[in-house]
């Protein structure tokens, strides 16, 4: 089993303009509303693609039914900590240049009560599973140490996968070494100093992870595809030609794939294609919707990998 932890879930809601006039009246062409949060993407992804996986974190009262329905609806098992108030907003701008604009909402506070709570169902959940995913901001009131404190109480036999940002990730690096991180090109400049401008780059500034612990890390590169290194063995997989309409939930959908393919064994090759193609397949779908099955296998029969 995958078990995932979401600290932060939102609902997203992507606006569609013809272009974004700031200062100015805008109509909306096209509207999307979806009920997410990085790691509850990921569980979604790993259901698509016919693993058994639990979504646990906090769930806001006013919408916890609804989150709920969702993932069970996707054959998603839900076993939250429910907070009181209600979730964040978050808008997604885009516009027919594929520019994409984000207004990140804050939402209500977690409570030190919570939290613990948390890091215990956290602990008792991963007791079942083979790896545990933690990834997405913090809600307001809870410090970037949380991510320490989570995973310093999962049990040492899982395989445990972060993708977050820097202050998270120092905290959640300094507790046990990570199976595996995600970063983008912009994530993995900022933890590592170097200037990312070419694929050996990517290899090279990917040293900082393993400096750290860190067993593989698979670098996102957007459109031009992903590295995944173990600082011994490279490989590159370029993303296949589509029609781009969200580049929203792509990298979650990477992660989703990528840990699809380590809890099947299959080799570094096969994890990276496999997560190339969900995060390819996620970009042709509107608004924050995942990918789907039939368009993954797809674009799954067209990539190539090569050692770098």
């Amino acid at each position: 089993m995958i078990l995932t932890i979401c600290p932060n879930p939102s609902i997203d809601c992507t606006i569609e303009l013809e272009s974004l006039n700031v200062g100015m009246l805008n109509r909306i062409q096209g509207k999307v509303e979806t009920y997410s949060g990085k790691a509850l993407n990921v569980a979604i992804g790993v259901s698509r693609l016919g693993e058994d996986c639990t979504a646990t974190g906090f769930m806001f009262a006013n919408q916890k039914r609804t989150f709920e329905h969702v993932l069970t609806g996707e054959g998603v098992k839900c076993d939250f900590v429910e907070c009181a108030g209600g979730t964040r907003v978050n808008y997604k701008i885009i516009d027919k240049r594929s520019m994409l604009t984000e207004i990140n909402d804050v939402g209500a506070e977690v409570v030190k009560e919570k939290q613990a709570e948390l890091v215990l169902k956290a602990g008792s959940l991963a007791s079942e599973a083979d790896i545990v995913v933690m990834s997405g901001s913090l809600p307001k009131g809870v410090e970037p140490e949380f991510y320490a404190e989570v995973i310093k109480n999962l049990p040492e036999r899982v395989k445990v996968v972060v993708d977050t940002e820097k202050i998270n990730m120092l905290s959640a690096i300094s507790v046990r070494e990570l199976f595996m991180v995600k970063p983008n090109v912009k994530e993995l400049e900022n933890f590592s100093g170097e200037n990312v401008r070419s694929i050996s780059d990517v290899v090279k500034a990917s040293a900082a992870y393993f400096d750290k612990g860190v067993k593989y890390v698979l670098a996102s590169l957007g459109t031009e595809g992903a590295v995944l290194t173990d600082g011994k063995d490279s490989f590159y997989c370029k993303s296949a030609s589509v029609a781009v309409n969200s580049t929203v939930g792509a990298g979650d959908s990477m992660v989703a794939a990528a840990c699809v393919g380590i809890y099947n064994g299959v080799p570094m090759r096969e994890i990276l294609k496999e997560a190339v193609a969900a995060g390819t397949a996620a970009v042709t779908t509107s608004g924050t919707n995942l990918f789907y099955k039939d368009k993954y296998k797809e674009i799954y029969s067209k990539l190539q990998t090569e050692r770098i």
